[in-house]
Order: C-alpha cells, then sequence, then structure tokens
C-alpha cells in the first residue's frame, strides 16, 4: 500500500534556543510540516534545498541575527517569495520596524501566545496562496492572448509590448498604477476571439474580400463570448477590451459603431497600442514601418480612428515606448 504524500504547508523554525523551537514545535505540528534550525546560515542552507512555504525566524541568534538572515533571504531570487515572520523577544517599536525594513510580512513577541502563531501563519499563507492564483490567473490570460497571435502567424512578443505600451498609455492618462497594471495583464487577450475565425480568412494572403471580412469581424464578439461575463477585475476589463479595441472614434468601427467617449477608455487605449506596434512590426504581407510613418499615422488618425487625447499622450511617451520595443524586439530567424 503507498501511503498517501503529506501535502501540508511546510515551515522552517530558526532560532537557537531549543527550548523556544520545542514550543513552536507543539504549536504548529498538527497543521503543518515542520523544519527546524539554529543559527542563520544553516537556516539559508535549508531554505535553498527546502524552499518552505513560510520562515518563522528569531533576531537575536549567534553568528548571523535574524535581521541578516531575512536580509540574505529577499536577495536571493529564489527565496524572496517566502514570507518570514519575526518571533522575538525584542518587543520595542525600533526593533518591529527594522523587521519590516528587512523584509518581514509580522511579528510576533515571545512568549508566544499559541492562538496568535495559528492566526498569522494561517493569514500569510492564505494570502501566498491568493497570491499564487492571481499569477496562475495572469499566466493563463497572457497564454490565451498569445495562443491566438500564433493562429494569426504573429510572435507573442506582439502582445507583450502592446500590452506594456497599453500599460505606459493608462497612466498617463490618469491610471491608478493597480488600474494600469490590471489593463496591462488584459491586454494580450484583445484578439482572443480569433481562435474561432476560419483558417481560410484568418491567414488568407491577400485582401479579404466583403465576405471574408464579415467573418473576420466576428472575432471581437466571438473573444468577448469566450472570455465570459464578468460584474468586476481582469476578466470583466479583457472583456469589455475584446468588444471595443475596433471601435473608432468617429463611429465607423465594429461591432457596436460606438463614438467618442461612448467607446470604453481601455478599448481606446489598447486600439492604439494595438496599431503602432503592428505598424513598426514586419508582417508577412508588409515590412516594419519606420517609427516616424507610424507617428504620422497615428496623427492623421486622430478624431477618427483614435482619441485625439490619447494619441497626443501617447506620442509624449514615445521615449518610453520605444524603449518597450528595443527590450521585447522580434529576434531575427536563424
Amino acid at each position: 500500500m503507498t501511503l498517501a504524500a503529506d501535502t501540508r504547508p511546510l515551515l522552517l523554525l530558526v532560532d537557537d534556543e531549543p527550548t523556544n523551537l520545542q514550543v513552536l514545535r507543539h504549536v504548529l505540528q498538527d497543521d503543518y510540516r515542520l523544519l527546524f534550525a539554529k543559527e542563520g546560515a544553516r537556516a539559508l542552507e535549508m531554505a535553498e534545498r527546502e524552499l518552505p512555504d513560510l520562515i518563522l525566524l528569531d533576531v537575536m541568534m549567534p553568528g548571523m541575527t535574524g535581521y541578516e538572515v531575512c536580509e540574505a533571504l529577499k536577495a536571493n531570487p529564489l527565496l524572496q517569495a517566502i514570507p518570514v515572520i519575526f518571533v522575538t523577544a525584542l518587543g520595542d517599536v525600533d526593533d518591529e520596524a527594522r523587521g519590516f525594513e528587512v523584509g518581514a510580512v509580522d511579528y510576533i513577541t515571545k512568549p508566544v501566545s499559541p492562538p496568535i502563531v495559528r492566526a498569522r501563519v494561517r493569514t500569510h499563507l492564505s494570502l501566498v496562496r491568493v497570491d499564487e492564483l492571481r499569477q496562475t490567473r495572469l499566466q493563463i490570460v497572457q497564454r490565451l492572448g498569445m495562443a491566438a497571435e500564433y493562429k494569426d502567424n504573429e510572435t507573442g512578443l506582439h502582445v507583450i509590448r502592446m500590452s506594456h505600451f497599453s500599460k505606459v498609455l493608462a497612466l498617463a492618462a490618469g491610471f491608478s498604477e493597480s488600474a494600469a497594471e490590471e489593463l496591462l495583464n488584459a491586454a494580450p487577450m484583445h484578439d482572443v476571439g480569433k481562435i474561432g475565425i476560419p483558417d481560410a480568412v484568418l491567414r488568407k494572403p491577400g485582401k479579404l474580400d466583403d465576405e471574408e471580412w464579415q467573418v473576420m469581424r466576428q472575432h471581437v464578439e466571438i473573444g468577448a463570448r469566450i472570455i465570459g461575463e464578468h460584474s468586476s477585475g481582469l476578466l470583466r476589463t479583457a472583456q469589455r477590451i475584446a468588444l471595443s479595441h475596433h471601435e473608432k472614434w468617429d463611429g465607423s468601427g465594429y461591432p457596436n459603431g460606438l463614438r467618442g467617449e461612448d467607446i470604453p477608455l481601455e478599448g481606446r487605449i489598447v486600439a492604439i497600442a494595438d496599431v503602432f506596434d503592428a505598424l513598426t512590426s514586419v508582417r508577412p504581407y508588409k515590412p516594419a514601418w519606420p517609427v516616424e510613418q507610424a507617428v504620422d499615422f497615428l496623427r492623421e488618425q486622430s478624431g477618427r480612428h483614435f482619441d485625439p487625447r490619447l494619441v497626443e499622450l501617447f506620442i509624449g511617451c514615445l521615449p518610453e515606448i520605444l524603449r518597450i520595443r528595443e527590450r521585447w524586439a522580434e529576434q531575427p530567424e536563424a
């Protein structure tokens, strides 16, 4: 008979006093797997080998202090996301401030209260899980966006560039940092509906006829259906973008012929970012336009295709836009 793997969270307890480790062991052993270290260097070695979910760390220890251990953890890319809770007899405000400065998420004073220790550990592990779920959701969104681009003979770098362009423009337009970050992570799904367009239309090398164009235009509504209806959050933003990024300021866009500020702001932002990157990138049917020519096109279409205010804001951000283009430049094929 094969025993099931123990999937309980793994905690690393670090204290130079065996009695303190025993106290924490009794408090936590029923709910968690536990590792023990009595000095800082050993704790760092175990953390890198075992990758615990959370570390409970004493401050006053021989050799490395807890503060120094925490600084070393946060300097290591492999370990920096592990939450650290200081458990110490140092209870002054300055001591607590020092603990947070070096990267701890919480500070518990000795002698410890078992209910407080359990509650703090449970809370910070829950926050880790929430962050992991958020990161996983963002990765799924990005990969769905990249899937649509691959089907359309484009690379995933297009969705990365235009997403970063969108964030830059959103910040210039007055978005908060968190709202702009949400837009960055929603924008890759703008063309996800292309997954539902037949290859004969999507990959046709020549100009589409009227019937084929009607089929192609359906990708915005297909994308909105794929993303689904949501009352708030990232997926709601993604759906609004998918449905509105082909609307035009003068009302001549699709699917709903929206005009001016009736077009969701997210869609107006992504429209500029998407078109600028498409113009300045190589496509099977065209060479990359020079940046100056693409900027001239944005100005020409200001008040027709694009929101005039956003066009000027985007042009004002060109130095940062060009840095993004350079960072995520297409690599020439071998």
